[in-house]
């Protein structure tokens, strides 16, 4: 090993001797260190994926005598992101002492429930399988990844003989197997059978690679990959062109782009069949390869190698057979032929459940394709929130990138279909599934909110993000975007939400931010029209100018963003909501607001006419009528407070508290209560209600209803 080793051309060295050295001494903090440098690199492990360990010596509690214990990555984490409360620690002696009573490949499972009584950090995340695959090794470091170049040697038919040719016998190989206590043994024996190598290849799986310190680990890790990479490099292209050369030519970035967004609603709603789904897509340089190739036809069907890849993707993709440059000014003309390439594939799913089931497997899945590839656009994936369909589609690009290299090499292999269902249906991944937190009631539900940078806007979108929708921010001020885009950015992260300027009395700009909304979440089921504007004058100040402009933005505006919604909720054949933000002035005459009245009278008469006619689509749309909400709003901007001051006869500064004197409950009204308002009539709680309105004022006789 070349200990100075610091340029790679195909991974990327992160290690930062500054930071490393603040962590001398503390073997779990570095192995922590080291795990989310490898995780930052989907070049060398996937999400979730892999999982790295260190083993140190510590008091046991009871004894106080020092004794081994092995930190690993625990159940279901992520190294990329790991910290100390997803580390198993566990006694090294006791795990290497459950050999004793191990029973054999038909007893793996119980071996897990096992791993429990070897805890020796209470606070540890729960063991997980590959526990282990780390126990049975002797190094302090251990790294367990799923580099996409080592992975296409190991899921190459000639995987054990580039094996040992390339790194000249310092990798040794041990056929593919599913992982557990078993696998752990064979790599112990591995191990024993070739002593002084510095890695290990699994068929078909991944890669183990060791050191002493985290350092010699970290660094091992990368010049494996490194050579891996580079002799795939080396031969690209050798003996025939990347996956036969290109069968389809695709259509321009932009065209690509606006087909996508075109038929992601068509995808989504058939994807939805059982469960509601959120959408990805993606045109990345190396899918394009792959999607327009001679070779996509073969190689798409036979699946993936990698567990982890499959159990994100499904066994295998659905290819669409549809033109490109299809004509889907009116989707409905092509629903046909793609509701029934979906049938195909669940009928396919179904005879792949049954041909593979076990006496005790689960209860079939949800039987819809995870992966769809549309030739000469790009790749879509659906699942149940965005993070798990973006991981997905960066799952099946690692899956890309196996079947490249592995054909490049030799000729890609996956696994045996009895094999990736016993994986996929393995009782303790069920297990794992059943002890998932229960879903947010918005989870899976994509929501558009306009003005949403700030004020009312900005709390539902706040609130829908919190209640788990993907919420799409949107406002015609682009520097209070930017603001409410890095705030959500950091308090909810980048799958949470998408930002996107809008004005609404633009229709190029509308058409932009719905193609901009159903390419990053596939769809839209929830669209509140906040956006808006306020003016105060007396009758016969107002102008010609004032009408149109609270018109247009009000009126046409709800009207305009709401066909565009609709247009997407019918295609999906999903239903959805519509709530409309309007105002307490909808229904009280006020002085001094003739123009913005009438407005609101009309959006909220509006809200009526259209949740009469949608109904027929499970389309709901309800109103809500605020009143007073003055904080962080920009509708008190512009002389409005200064005229509704004079207009009641108060001083400027005793206007907030005039508002709520003058309510029922005096109490003022604020932006979180709109908030919670606009989420009870999309929570599910109130399924059967459309045509309503609801008034968040604090009480104001004048605006009851009857």
């Amino acid at each position: 090993m070349n200990q100075e080793t610091k340029n790679f051309k195909h991974v990327s060295y992160l290690w930062d001797e500054e930071k490393a050295s603040k962590l001398e001494g503390n073997e779990v903090d570095l192995l922590i260190y080291r795990s989310n440098m490898l995780g930052a690199d989907l070049r060398i492990t996937n999400y979730g994926g892999g999982n790295t360990s260190c083993k140190t010596f510590e008091k046991d509690p009871l004894t106080k005598e020092e004794v081994e214990i092995m930190w690993v990555k625990g159940s279901g984490g992520d190294i990329g992101t790991l910290k100390k409360s997803g580390l198993a620690g566990l006694y090294v002696d006791k795990l290497r002492s459950l050999k004793g009573i191990y029973r054999g490949l038909q007893f793996e499972d119980e071996m897990v429930e096992l791993f429990n009584h070897c805890i020796y950090d209470l606070a540890s995340k729960a063991p997980s399988i590959d526990t282990p695959l780390h126990a049975f090794l002797p190094f302090r470091h251990i790294d367990h990844l799923h580099p996409d170049a080592a992975i296409a040697i190991a899921a190459s038919k000639d995987g054990e003989r580039i094996t040992k040719e390339l790194w000249k016998g310092q990798i040794s190989w041990v056929p593919w197997q599913r992982p557990g206590f078993d696998l752990g043994l064979q790599l112990k024996q591995s191990l024993d059978d070739n002593p002084g190598i510095r890695g290990i290849m699994l068929g078909g799986h991944g890669l183990f690679t060791w050191g002493d310190t985290a350092y010699e680990c970290y660094l091992n890790s990368l010049e494996v990959i490194e050579m891996a990479s580079e002799y795939l490099a080396e031969n690209y292209g050798k003996k025939r062109p990347v996956f036969g050369g290109a069968k389809v030519t695709p259509l321009d970035p932009e065209t690509r782009k606006s087909q996508a967004a075109k038929l992601a609603p068509l995808l989504r709603g058939l994807a939805s069949s059982e469960n509601l789904m959120v959408g990805t897509f993606t045109d990345a340089p190396e899918v394009l390869e792959f999607i327009n190739s001679h070779d996509l036809g073969k190689l798409a069907p036979m699946g993936t190698s990698c567990p982890d890849h499959f159990l994100r993707t499904k066994i295998s993709p659905l290819v669409l057979d549809i033109p490109a440059n299809q004509d889907l000014s009116d989707p409905k003309s092509i629903k046909d032929q793609i509701a029934s390439a979906f049938q195909g594939y669940r009928e396919m799913y179904a005879d792949y459940y049954q041909k593979h089931k076990r006496a005790n497997s689960p209860a079939m899945r949800d039987p819809n394709p995870v992966v769809i590839i549309w030739p000469g656009v790009g790749m879509f994936s659906y699942a149940k929130n965005k993070q798990t369909s973006r991981v997905a589609s960066e799952f099946y690009i690692n899956a890309i990138n196996v079947m490249r290299g592995a054909e490049a090499v030799s000729e890609y292999v996956s696994l045996p279909l009895q094999e990736a269902f016993d994986i996929e249906y393995w009782l303790l991944e069920e297990a794992k599934l059943q002890r998932m937190p229960k879903e947010q009631p918005l989870s899976r539900k994509i929501a558009l909110v306009t003005g949403s940078a700030g004020g009312i806007g900005k709390a539902i979108a706040e609130k829908y993000v919190q209640e788990g929708a993907c919420v799409v921010v949107t406002d015609i001020d682009a520097n209070r975007l930017i603001d409410a885009e890095a705030e959500f950015l950091l308090k909810y992260g980048k799958d949470s939400f998408l930002g996107v300027k809008l004005d609404v009395t633009d229709l190029t700009s509308l058409e932009k931010a719905i193609e901009a909304t159903c390419l990053k979440f596939g769809g839209v089921d929830i669209i509140v029209n906040n956006a808006g504007i306020s003016i105060s004058k007396s009758f016969e100040d107002h102008t010609n100018q004032d009408w149109s402009k609270l018109n247009d933005i009000l009126v046409m505006g709800q009207y305009h963003v709401s066909k565009a919604g609709v247009k997407i909720m019918k295609e999906q054949g999903l239903g959805g909501d519509i709530v409309n933000i309007v105002s307490k002035n909808a229904l009280v005459a006020g002085p001094k607001n003739v123009a913005y009245g009438t407005a609101k009278a009309a959006q909220l008469h509006m809200s009526r006419l259209m949740a009469a006619e949608l109904a027929e689509d499970k389309i709901k749309v309800n109103v809500i009528n605020p009143d007073a909400v003055i904080e962080n709003s920009n509708i008190w901007e512009g002389g409005w407070a200064e005229n509704r001051a004079k207009a009641y006869g108060v001083e400027l500064k005793d206007l907030p508290q005039y508002y709520a004197n003058r309510t029922l409950l005096k109490e003022s009204v604020k932006t979180s209560d709109i908030a919670d308002a606009a989420f009870a009539f999309v929570s599910g709680l109130l399924s059967k209600s459309t045509g309503n309105m609801l008034n968040v004022d604090g009480g104001l006789a004048a605006a009851f209803p009857r």
